[in-house]
């Protein structure tokens, strides 16, 4: 079995799903608290540099944070590599549940992306 790593916020009901999920599926994983130890800025780098994801598809938009900050406007003025940063900084700006493998990122919870993925 591949090594998974997911990073979920304990208090999101979705992230609550996902682990459920992987537990009825006898999946073993490594769970990180996404708000106290979010990915690093190399480790989100390589997801992208390797197209196991997309910057966009990282960004939590429907969060708190991310509306106060009114980071949808913003956004298009900071590089990539600014955009990097501030998800490693503050995790609850990252959509959840991210789940690592050696050879994909899968962001959020979808059943059937799961599935097809975590064999």
């Amino acid at each position: 079995m591949k090594k998974v790593i997911v990073y979920c916020y304990p208090k999101c009901t979705t992230c609550k799903k996902a682990l459920k999920y992987l537990e009825e599926k006898n999946i073993a994983y490594e769970e990180k608290n996404i708000k106290e130890n979010p990915p690093k800025k190399e480790e989100l780098q390589s997801w992208v540099d390797k197209n196991l994801v997309s910057l966009s598809k990282l960004w939590n938009t429907s969060g708190i944070l991310y509306r106060e900050r009114n980071l949808k406007e913003k956004l298009k003025e900071y590089s990539i590599s600014q955009q990097l940063e501030m998800l490693s900084q503050e995790g609850m700006l990252l959509k959840r549940p991210i789940v690592v493998m050696e050879d994909k990122v899968l962001v959020g919870f979808h059943e059937k992306e799961w599935e097809e993925n975590l064999k």
